[in-house]
């Protein structure tokens, strides 16, 4: 089934993060100081420029108990969504596809 014509945004997983901590009333600064973690690395992640791993997913259920399965397939769904998105792919698969059907 298409896309019925609707372009979407990707999603990522950070921005998920960052709405739950917001709605918490958690500071990303309180947040990454009890995780361990460094304030950059977390904001990273919550502004979309890092990616989540399971290690991190696994941290933050123990912090939050969010689903680490939830983040990890809100993640892959968001790469997936970006690399359709990508220009210079498109074209190599266009050309490809070119290519193949010259063969077949």
């Amino acid at each position: 089934m298409g896309n019925l014509g609707f372009s979407f945004r990707p999603y990522h997983p950070g921005e998920l993060l960052k709405e739950e901590l917001e709605c918490r009333k958690i500071s990303q600064k309180s947040f990454a100081i009890n995780t361990g973690m460094s304030y950059k690395f977390l904001n990273e992640i919550l502004n979309c420029k890092r990616p989540v791993t399971g290690d991190f997913a696994l941290l933050v259920e123990s912090k939050l108990g969010v689903e680490p399965k939830l983040l990890l397939r809100m993640q892959e769904s968001y790469n997936l969504q970006v690399a359709k998105n990508n220009k210079k792919l498109k074209n190599n698969f266009s050309e490809i596809k070119k290519i193949a059907s010259t063969i077949l």
